[in-house]
């Protein structure tokens, strides 16, 4: 089971895929927001399909994939979270998680066009898992498990413009909140059905050259930690989004920095969460 969102921009309905036959969710939902999540859809949606309630949605290969989140209350990111990565920029080793925020107005769909922004020369790609909160999250203790308060994971791409974010004021967030630098999708799957979070392979390649070829196994920080550390510091809530790091062979990192340019077509994949296109055009 998989939950996506297919329309035109602005105009998202939202959609369940099961057993390769999409359904429409409009009886049981507006929209995949937070508060869905909290009032337990996850378990409605197969109580729906169970019974056979849920229409199916004609011709559903026809239509734009948007986001599988709608404008979340925020994106947490997490920097550095891979020690080849952090090898690779030159930067130690984090003693605790490296936390930034992004511009929840970042966030497009899967297969939209990725803008590089104005004056730009090192915007750059950042494959990453995508958590999905499903219900708020306020000092976690020690006892509880973190990821019970996840409602499901995705492909998340972290775009960053790395001038922006290492030599224009010694912040990362102008690096990181251009518009349409954190696609996402092209669905919500799970949690329960991502049987290890530790343990997918993530891809990405530019142009059809593989940059990025890693695992989620050699995060520093493992999902479960970031999400007990983000509470302690900071309420998550139903719909918000964490991105937990990228593994090593961003441009910033490789031999001549090959940074993406106009016309330039990123592919990325987590396994068991879908697969993703996005094409770079100048703002």
């Amino acid at each position: 089971m998989k939950f996506a969102r297919f329309g035109t921009v602005g105009h998202e309905v939202p959609v369940v895929i099961d057993g390769g036959v999409t359904y429409d969710l409009a009886s049981l939902t507006r929209d995949l927001t937070g508060d869905f999540w909290a009032a337990d859809g996850v378990a409605k949606t197969r109580e729906a399909l169970a019974v056979g309630s849920l229409p199916p949605v004609m011709e559903a290969a026809e239509r734009r994939i948007g986001s599988p989140v709608p404008r979340p209350n925020k994106i947490v990111c997490i920097g550095l979270n891979y020690r080849e990565h952090a090898e690779e920029t030159g930067a130690a080793i984090p003693a605790e998680p490296v936390v930034f925020m992004k511009d929840p107005m970042t966030l497009v769909g899967p297969f939209d066009d990725v803008l590089i922004p104005r004056n730009s020369v090192k915007t750059d790609w950042e494959v990453e898992l995508g958590v999905v909160i499903g219900r708020t999250a306020r000092y976690i203790s020690d006892d509880e498990d973190p990821l019970s308060y996840v409602v499901g994971y995705a492909v998340s791409h972290d775009v960053s413009e790395r001038e922006f974010q290492l030599e224009r004021g010694g912040q990362w967030d102008k690096g990181k909140c251009c518009e349409t630098f954190n696609p996402f999708g092209p669905y919500l799957v799970p949690a329960d059905e991502v049987e290890d979070t530790q343990a997918l392979g993530m891809k990405l390649s530019v142009n059809g050259t593989v940059r990025q070829d890693g695992t989620t196994a050699t995060m520093i920080f493992p999902v479960a930690h970031v999400i007990h550390y983000l509470s302690q510091f900071m309420v998550l809530y139903p719909g918000d989004i964490i991105n937990t790091g990228t593994p090593a062979g961003v441009a910033l990192g490789l031999e001549g920095n090959p940074y993406l340019r106009d016309g330039d077509v990123v592919e990325l994949e987590i396994d068991g969460l879908g697969s993703a296109r996005q094409k770079m055009v100048q703002a």
